[in-house]
């Protein structure tokens, strides 16, 4: 049955992430949801309730309207994703001692309806490993779209690489802080 409902899925243009699915009460309130995925840590903070109605498309049909075994309503949670660009050289460094941007752009799951909008980020950078962290200029440069200035220094003050951390907030108070141990290293 695993292996069908799998196929099903496959077919039906599920991503694996919606292979979960999880009961809230009524009344709206808080959650915090954190993962790590090889070596990144990321801790979402949202405000939820229970589905009152379904809340997603057609194409894109929560798990339980695939396997046809619940019929209760459900909907996307509102987490706020981050994609980078890091505008690496071709061996994914960056050259040392020199400013450098990167584009960090926030996003949303596409059966999201309702699409809040990112309103600040805050970016910080280590050279260390993660002992010290050190506030990095950022701007806004479009819809859901910053651009965080780093100053690297010396390759030999940045041995472990250049590490990042983000802080993002959208205008209903959704949050996400990613950390990346490494998120380039320097030539």
């Amino acid at each position: 049955m695993v292996l069908a409902a799998a196929v099903t899925l496959a077919l039906s243009g599920c991503k694996g992430g919606d292979l979960i699915s999880y009961d809230l009460p009524a009344k709206s309130a808080r959650y915090t949801f954190e993962t790590k995925t090889n070596d990144v840590k990321t801790v979402w903070e949202y405000t939820s309730a229970k589905a009152t109605k379904n809340d997603a498309p057609k194409l894109s049909p929560c798990i339980s309207e695939v396997l046809g075994n619940n019929k209760a309503a459900c909907r996307p949670e509102p987490l706020i994703f981050l994609r980078y660009d890091f505008d690496l050289a071709l061996d994914n460094t960056v050259k040392a001692g020199e400013t450098h941007k990167v584009t960090v752009v926030g996003y949303y799951q596409e059966r999201l309806s309702a699409l809040p909008k990112v309103t600040s980020l805050k970016a910080e950078t280590t050279f260390d490993g993660g002992n010290t962290w050190h506030p990095a200029t950022t701007r806004a440069g479009g819809k859901n779209t910053f651009t965080t200035t780093i100053k690297n220094p010396r390759r030999d003050q940045a041995t472990k690489g250049v590490g990042l951390r983000i802080s993002a907030t959208d205008n209903q108070g959704n949050t996400v802080r990613q950390t990346i141990p490494t998120a380039y290293t320097l030539r």
